[in-house]
């Protein structure tokens, strides 16, 4: 699809409405414009939205972290020891069925 626009003295190109619906763009929508030597591309702009964090919120990952890892390796050593065998009895009585 081919179509003509005007630029204007503020530097801003309006792009037909059916030009932007074949192509997909919606109204803020980046672009890249790229000069090559056949002329202007246009081309959608991938934007990922990036959370920054301050240096309290990462005191709180920190710890948080090390809660988990103190937890896995409490249950890792639990798994690893050996299972203990049962007390005895005290002499003069007797255990119940079933335990």
């Amino acid at each position: 699809m081919r179509a003509t626009v005007t630029l204007t003295s503020r530097g801003v190109v309006t792009l037909p409405a059916k030009l932007r619906a074949a192509l997909g763009f919606k109204a803020d929508d980046a672009l890249i414009a790229e000069a090559t030597p056949e002329g202007l591309l246009l081309r959608p702009a991938l934007t990922l939205p990036v959370e920054m964090y301050t240096p309290q919120r990462e005191r709180e990952f920190d710890a948080a972290e090390a809660d988990l890892a103190a937890g896995l390796a409490l249950r890792d050593r639990a798994a690893a020891a050996p299972a203990r065998p049962a007390a005895p009895a005290a002499p003069g009585t007797r255990r119940k069925a079933g335990r």
